[in-house]
């Protein structure tokens, strides 16, 4: 009997995992599926604070995970994470890039430059560092997987909506072109559209909207354990959550 199997089936055994935005949202759900699933599972977020609900509800299902507070937007601290994960577990085998921000609704040409330089700064220069930091131990994994999280929002050209979505197209295209550069090892590269899911992102951008008639973060897990599994063989791909 395989080690897995053993294991009730659980699909990431023996995986460890960093998945970032992991307070709240679809970040905290993906952490906590991938705990579920045998994964050991890094989180990071801003906060320690709303780390430890995160960790909580994952030891709590019999789950193991690790709190790593940090800021992304301080994008030249990022190559530290590095190290710090080469000290602890000497491996990583998933990568999540989750964490993102809205960002002010405004006309391009009334936008406060620097608050559109920082949902550029979360949404992709963060996602770049975190790609040139453990892209080493992703393709010295035996079955590396890097997952990144974008919008539709990146394909319609919606009125004062231009810093979020110009930030996530820009984050598909180099995410499309690093799938491509190492397509032909066992690292694995995709990206997940959620879809239209009960986040305070998208209470933010939709206050009135009836929350109740939006899906849970807990419901689109599914597709990102499929893609971080080491049997997937899908690369370069956009996959619609839902």
């Amino acid at each position: 009997m395989t080690k897995q199997a053993s294991q009730g089936g659980k699909r990431l055994i023996n995986r460890v995992a960093l998945v970032t935005g992991a307070s709240r949202g679809i970040g905290a759900a993906v952490a906590k599926a991938f705990a579920a699933e045998g994964a050991h599972v890094i989180l990071l977020a801003r906060t320690q604070g709303a780390l430890e609900e995160t960790d909580d509800a994952i030891r709590a299902g019999g789950g193991t995970s690790t709190l790593m507070p940090f800021d992304l937007a301080e994008t030249k601290k990022i190559e530290a994470i590095a190290p710090a994960i080469a000290d602890k577990f000497k491996r990583l085998d998933i990568l999540v890039g989750n964490a993102a921000m809205l960002g002010p609704l405004s006309p391009v040409a009334m936008s406060d430059a620097r608050l559109y330089e920082g949902v550029f700064k979360l949404n992709f220069f963060a996602n770049y560092h975190l790609i040139r930091a453990l892209d080493p131990f992703l393709r010295g994994s035996d079955a590396g997987r890097a997952i990144f999280v974008t919008s539709g929002a990146a394909h319609m050209a919606t009125p004062f909506w231009s810093a979020y979505a110009a930030s996530k197209a820009a984050l598909e295209s180099m995410v499309a072109a690093y799938a491509a550069e190492t397509a032909y090892s066992p690292l694995k590269v995709n990206i997940i559209d959620p879809g239209v899911v009960r986040t305070a992102m998208r209470a933010e951008a939709f206050p009135a909207e009836d929350k109740t008639v939006l899906a849970s973060p807990e419901s689109i897990t599914e597709k990102f354990i499929e893609l971080a599994a080491p049997g997937c063989a899908a690369t370069g791909k956009i996959v619609l959550a839902a």
